[in-house]
């Protein structure tokens, strides 16, 4: 029990700074609570999202390895159809054609069309396109300017 007036006086000023203290830790809460609604609330869209991805990403490596199986098998199968051709080509035409591989990036021979190997681009001259044209069937004829044998067809345009 509060016997002096002064006691009281100070006893109701704390009791007000107290509910100002009070107001304000709970303002304080309710910030808190609206941020960590909003955190969880991003959370839950961020982990919606990663699910997202990762389904993607599980998509995209499956068709992946689809296309590297498949890739495997053409390899091969293109591997045993190379080595049948390869069977029937003379060893000395086989090791130049090699050797030009080699050399040329991969591409060893080149289709002659239109006067235009297309290993390297360029158009035959004149006096190289009747040399093609003057060569017996099976020689073996090689572009000027890069080197590569030239494979000659009907379509060639000699």
């Amino acid at each position: 029990m509060v016997t002096s007036p002064k006691d009281l006086e100070n006893l109701q000023r704390e009791i007000a700074s107290l509910a100002k203290r009070q107001g304000d830790l709970e303002d304080v809460v309710l910030e808190i609570m609206e941020r960590r609604e909003s955190a969880q609330s991003r959370v839950t869209e961020l982990t919606e999202r990663l699910g997202s991805v990762e389904a993607r990403i599980a998509e995209v490596t499956e068709r992946r390895d689809a296309a590297a199986a498949e890739i495997d098998a053409e390899t091969a199968t293109l591997a045993k159809e190379r080595a049948v051709v390869a069977g029937s080509v003379p060893d000395s035409l086989l090791a130049l054609y090699e050797k030009l591989r080699a050399q040329r990036g991969g591409v060893g021979a080149a289709r002659l069309y239109q006067r235009r190997c297309e290993g390297c681009q360029l158009e035959l001259n004149i006096t190289e396109a009747n040399e093609v044209k003057a060569a017996e069937p099976d020689a073996v004829v090689r572009c000027e300017n890069c080197g590569r044998i030239l494979v000659r067809t009907s379509e060639s345009g000699l």
